[in-house]
């Protein structure tokens, strides 16, 4: 990538982890003065090795964006007008109060979209901000994404970060559901060149296998692929456990001692034959068996399920049978297997939360359907409802955080009417995009190449552990904040608006800290550091003394050596054991049983999809992540085209109980038939934004189709995966 400007100077280099998707891919930037000259992989960074995709170009397309925005602004009956700081402050504190003092704290909901994961500040100031807030309606992307893994980590091993992650680079056989790398660079799974390290499975003599309803990327790459019907891998699942035990393959090794429910298990496969399951599946009762003899036959093996097995009806049951099969066959904990990361800042240990029994489910319920908490959060398939219902417990004013859930969440037209109801709404963000162009107040924060940067998130969801820290590279226009001094200080109005006689907790680091600080007292306190925590127990491989600036002067990073087994220091279960068959999973089966007993309609079933170009919706504003030809189509198989007598490039309107879009038609064997595909965060055809590119590549959002109604009710995460659909000719 090279600018235009062939002026020679001295250009210098500047070395950082990316942050627009989970790979942390390490980034040399070459530069001169304010011109970026080429940004290239890093092949010197320890964990990406130069590796580098497309979205990495785009940091300098949101740096130069003239869309986005760096001071706050306020919507006018004329247009927005940009403001001053205090005056937005002073405007948000008085706002949110005065709808809290007429309506209750919980008259105001919160929303936080999924970068805040990749930014240090909000992960470390934004929980503080949000409880100053004093509301329990909190929603997030968590439970339009992730959430049965969280959910299934905490009842299973006491505590909902607790997350298995695929030893790929040591594994012998990999059996994936719903996952397609390739796209996505590692998913619940922060794995930079995740095509060669899945490459090297093969080369040292293993095998792949694919289960989706799509011939992904992933899935042409792999030795193996099979369709299966959306919705249905829960059963597939219980398919490979029955055999696994009927032929007595199961093999816990020296976990057997530290489970229990084992035999609850046996018993509950029982009735999970092959063949009972195959016409429900679409996977034949052969092929079955034989990938649970492989998978137990191979030296080292692991399953893994994300996105197509997360975002359905059964996503809890998924991600619980995922680990069921890792820790029954002896492949959890173990190299090659399913292992816990030891990054160098543990979220867990070093930042609170780890305390064994600590309830953390359905402590309160939303107002209108009862939908459960999960770890303070209500699910956002609910939020639109809270929103429009009229009584006492509906919502009236939101903050939103770096989000757009009016195009990642189901049934977002509904949203979007919800949002235009509110009496007072506040976002923090960087855009005016389909949701925050609802907003009374923009506050927008600085991004990438002017700030500061270490993953807390990612490192502790990394197939190895490494620890790296990025100075900003560019200052900051004059004026602007950091995401991190707006979110201190809307909490200290919030909290000495509520109480100026509060006593001040010691321990409450970013009430008086800068993040570098507080990364640099938790690599000081973590396992690494020189005071850290479990170091004899974890093994540092030599790597104690880690500090930020050890870390800045080690410019590319530190390799913390492979994982190593953790469930000795690592399980917080109550009892200290693993909970192979928790109670509210082992009851949802009936809902399971009860949903496949019934004769399945024939509609077309819709799923989603992603582009290695495409992370979020955010992203569709650069010019070099949008050019191209047009990705946003409807993937149908050639023998449903035929049916509905459609040909490539063709338009099509696809229909849903909510509502419809209209796409052109792009026929592909890949797709499995009676399953059509479109892919996630298009939709930019609303009015009243203000993004230039993505205008110009409008698309459809796939979620004016997928319905609130329908999710795992078990969990509360949306059910995007499966949803009925039918075709019909434009008007």
């Amino acid at each position: 990538m090279r600018t235009k400007n062939k002026e020679k100077r001295e250009t210098q280099r500047h070395y950082r982890t990316c942050n627009l998707c989970e790979a942390m891919c390490g980034l040399e930037i070459e530069y001169s003065g304010q011109d970026i000259i080429a940004i290239r992989g890093d092949k010197n960074d320890p964990f990406s090795q130069g590796h580098i995709c497309p979205k990495a170009t785009a940091l300098e397309d949101i740096y130069r964006d003239p869309d986005r925005l760096k001071l706050p602004v306020r919507r006018t009956e004329t247009g927005w007008q940009q403001m001053s700081w205090e005056e937005a402050f002073s405007e948000v504190v008085a706002g949110i109060q005065a709808v809290q003092a007429k309506h209750g704290n919980n008259a105001v909901g919160v929303y936080q979209g999924n970068p805040n994961v990749h930014n240090m500040g909000a992960m470390i100031y934004s929980p503080p901000f949000v409880r100053s807030l004093r509301t329990k309606n909190r929603f997030s992307a968590t439970s339009a994404d992730q959430l049965p893994h969280h959910f299934a980590a905490d009842l299973m091993f006491g505590h909902p970060q607790l997350l298995p992650i695929p030893d790929v680079d040591r594994t012998h056989y990999m059996l994936m559901l719903g996952a397609n790398p390739l796209a996505s660079n590692g998913s619940i799974m922060t794995a930079p060149g995740i095509k060669k390290r899945l490459q090297g499975i093969q080369k040292r003599g293993g095998k792949i296998v694919v289960i989706d309803p799509r011939r992904t990327e992933t899935a042409v790459l792999a030795d193996e692929h099979h369709f299966i019907k959306p919705g249905a891998d829960a059963l597939f699942l219980l398919a490979l456990l029955h055999t696994i035990h009927a032929e007595g393959l199961d093999n816990p090794g020296e976990l057997a001692s530290q489970m229990d429910g084992l035999s609850v298990i046996q018993d509950i496969v029982a009735d999970f034959s092959p063949e009972s399951v195959a016409d429900k599946t679409g996977i034949p009762a052969e092929a079955v068996k034989q990938i649970a003899r492989d998978f137990c036959a191979s030296k080292t093996a692991v399953c893994y399920g994300r996105m197509g097995v997360s975002t359905q009806e059964f996503g809890g049951l998924c991600q619980w049978l995922v680990n069921v099969i890792n820790l029954v066959t002896g492949n959890m904990d173990s190299p090659g297997g399913a292992m816990f990361p030891a990054p160098a800042i543990d979220v867990i240990t070093v930042l609170g939360g780890n305390r064994p029994g600590k309830q953390r489910f359905n402590r309160w319920q939303s107002a209108v359907r009862k939908l459960p908490e999960f770890g303070g959060e209500l699910p956002v398939s609910g939020l639109a409802e809270e929103i429009l219902t009229e009584g006492p417990a509906q919502i009236k004013s939101m903050v939103t955080i770096a989000g757009n859930p009016v195009l990642s969440s189901p049934n977002g037209r509904q949203l979007d009417e919800a949002f235009e109801n509110l009496d007072f709404m506040v976002s923090i963000d960087i855009y005016i995009n389909e949701t925050t162009r609802h907003a009374n107040i923009i506050l927008p924060p600085t991004t990438g190449l002017e700030t500061e940067h270490y993953d807390l998130v990612f490192h502790n969801l990394a197939v190895r552990n490494s620890s790296k820290y990025s100075e900003a590279l560019f200052e900051p226009v004059e004026g602007a904040k950091h995401d991190w001094e707006i979110f201190q200080e809307l909490r200290f109005r919030f909290e000495n608006n509520h109480d100026t006689n509060r006593q001040r907790n010691k321990l409450d680091l970013p009430r008086r800290l800068p993040p570098r600080k507080i990364i640099d007292l938790g690599l000081r306190f973590g396992p690494y550091g020189a005071k850290g925590i479990n170091q004899k127990k974890l093994q540092t491989n030599g790597q104690q003394g880690l500090t930020v600036q050890r870390l800045i002067n080690s410019k590319h990073g530190i390799d913390l050596g492979p994982h190593k087994p953790m469930f000795n220091v690592r399980l917080m279960t109550e009892n200290g054991r693993i909970q192979l068959a928790p109670q509210l999973l082992v009851e949802d089966l009936e809902r399971l049983n009860s949903k496949f007993s019934k004769t399945p309609k024939e509609p077309l079933t819709l799923i989603g999809r992603r582009h290695l170009r495409s992370n979020n919706s955010w992203m569709h504003n650069s010019p070099r992540l949008t050019k191209g030809k047009n990705r946003c189509t409807l993937l149908i198989s050639p023998k449903d085209a035929d049916k509905h007598q459609l040909e490539d490039g063709m338009m099509t309107v696809v229909n849903s109980r909510v509502g419809h879009v209209q796409l052109p038609v792009e026929v592909s064997d890949e797709m499995m038939p009676g399953v059509v595909s479109i892919p996630h965060g298009w939709g930019h055809n609303r009015k009243g934004t203000q993004l230039q590119v993505a205008e110009k590549h409008a698309g459809v959002s796939i979620n004016d189709l997928t319905d609130e109604m329908t999710m795992d009710v078990l969990t509360g995460n949306a059910a995007f995966s499966g949803v009925p659909v039918w075709l019909s000719i434009p008007e």
